[in-house]
């Protein structure tokens, strides 16, 4: 397979290093050479092409069409600057940090692994892709199945001068991107072939292969689903402090003032397999009694920072389509701080509780600290620090 792929290779476009050509010396260039596409493919590159400001050459594209060829655009790389750093201008700086680099995302399934793994990794470098020293665009192809399809992947990334990170349980498309980066020199990484043979290994028995979804993978309903299943229509029918009488059967039980994101939250952990009820603190209104009956151990407490959760509630409103001047003293300031005010002292009377704060954390950090939380509880580990805000 490798030795096939190698002759196949087709030679990247070169890209020209003078930016004064006139019209009658482009047009005696040798063609690059075309690169014949998928449908999907062609969208996905004419959507990156006009984020990114370089035109489509619309008239290949016609002749094309005219011409009775399958409906794919002939790609030529437009870049008329060197490589050379000498040869740049300050112009060609500014715009290739505004257009940032590529990363591809492939995988044979949904994508979810090679996407989340790679908005993890980015996130080490928010110092530099705020203020956008290093932009980056993420591109996730899913569902590729067929050597054909990645082949035509690797080839834009190619030309785009894009990394490649991929997850294919297949270990020969796994093996054809990696040799394929190889010969164009595409910086690459796989994602999951490494963990996959280190866990083979471990366990003494060879992986299937096949990605989520395969024809030849079956899925039993277990215990674990139905369980999954049982916690999500419990957690639904416990939402916004609802039948306060079955918090007893609760695994989680969340409390915190409106739009700390309790029910997000709720249903998240729900899909995980736990039983979680939330009850909202609202000023001037009493806690159901059952709530400090049950196990103290089972209670988070979600906080956060006024000016954000004012911020919150008036897009809340807003998008309630209340006028300004019907608008009750829900998002003020004032009422902000007192009704954080009230639930600090809620949680200072139950010091058992620990206490979240959610301001500037994804559901699922708080979910993690939540669950980590929980679990030391249960295994009963030393938590010296249980009254601490997380």
């Amino acid at each position: 397979m490798i030795a096939c792929l190698s002759s196949s290779v087709p030679n990247l476009p070169s890209i020209s290093n003078s930016a004064n050509q006139t019209t009658s010396e482009s047009d005696s260039q040798p063609q690059v050479r075309k690169l014949k596409r998928s449908p999907q493919l062609n969208r996905w590159s004419r959507a990156r092409a006009l984020r990114s400001g370089r035109k489509l050459d619309r008239n290949r594209f016609t002749q094309s069409v005219v011409s009775g060829k399958s409906p794919s655009v002939d790609f030529e790389v437009r870049e008329s600057v060197s490589l050379e750093r000498d040869g740049r201008s300050d112009n060609d700086d500014d715009l290739e940090q505004t257009e940032g680099k590529s990363i591809y995302m492939v995988s044979d399934g949904t994508g979810w692994t090679a996407e989340h793994s790679v908005n993890a990794a980015l996130g080490q470098f928010e110092h530099c892709l705020v203020d956008r020293n290093c932009a980056v665009n993420t591109h996730l192809f899913s569902g590729i199945e067929d050597i054909e399809q990645l082949m035509e992947i690797i080839k834009q990334a190619a030309k785009e001068g894009a990394m490649l990170v991929y997850t294919l349980a297949d270990p020969s498309m796994a093996e054809s991107a990696n040799q394929a980066c190889k010969v164009w020199g595409i910086p690459s990484t796989d994602i999951l072939g490494p963990i996959t043979e280190a866990i083979a290994s471990h366990l003494g028995v060879s992986p299937s292969g096949l990605p989520r979804g395969a024809s030849g993978r079956n899925f039993p309903l277990s215990d674990e689903y139905f369980r999954r299943i049982e916690a999500i229509e419990f957690t639904i029918k416990q939402d916004d402090g609802a039948l306060p009488e079955n918090l007893q059967k609760a695994d989680i039980i969340l409390t915190g003032v409106s739009r700390t994101g309790k029910t997000p939250l709720s249903i998240y952990l729900a899909q995980k397999g736990y039983k979680v009820a939330n009850v909202p603190i609202v000023m001037g209104v009493a806690l159901p009694k059952s709530l400090f009956e049950v196990d103290p151990e089972k209670v988070f407490g979600l906080t956060i920072n006024p000016l954000v959760l004012q911020t919150i509630r008036k897009a809340r409103a807003k998008s309630l389509g209340f006028r300004e001047e019907i608008r009750s003293n829900y998002s003020e300031m004032d009422y902000v701080r007192q009704e954080l005010e009230f639930a600090g002292r809620t949680y200072a009377q139950n010091p058992i509780w620990p206490v979240i704060e959610v301001t500037g954390k994804a559901i699922e950090e708080t979910a993690a600290v939540v669950l980590r939380l929980y679990h030391d509880r249960k295994n009963r580990c030393l938590m010296p620090r249980i009254s601490k805000r997380y």
